[in-house]
């Protein structure tokens, strides 16, 4: 089934901070790593991360850096700051109130203020 793109768009600097918490990546490895841990329900487009990283790097949430490897030119490497670790951390409280929230409102379930 096909995922709406509107639900990806707010989540999709959460999944890249995610991403570079495990480690630092290359920007395709990251399209390929989020298709993968999401069974492919995210595709990601390299004209719609590498917008994205320029704009976290802006906000000091990751920062790159350059690698020598058996290619022909050096690859970028991004890394999450503690900034980035800080955001994230929020992100993903807020994702966990959400997604429950919606989940109980999906499965006709009672809240805990009910209870």
């Amino acid at each position: 089934m096909a995922i709406d793109k509107s639900l990806l768009s707010g989540s999709t600097t959460m999944l890249v901070l995610k991403l570079l918490d495990g480690q630092d990546m290359y920007g395709y490895q990251m399209i390929e790593e989020l298709a993968k841990r999401s069974d492919h329900t995210f595709e990601l487009k390299a004209g719609t991360l590498y917008p994205l990283l320029h704009s976290l790097e802006a906000k000091e949430l990751i920062s790159s850096y350059e690698k020598d490897e058996d290619t022909q030119r050096p690859r970028r490497y991004y890394q999450i700051s503690r900034k980035g670790r800080k955001l994230l951390a929020e992100k993903q409280a807020e994702w966990i109130t959400y997604s429950g929230a919606v989940n109980r409102v999906m499965q006709g379930g009672v809240s805990i203020a009910d209870a």
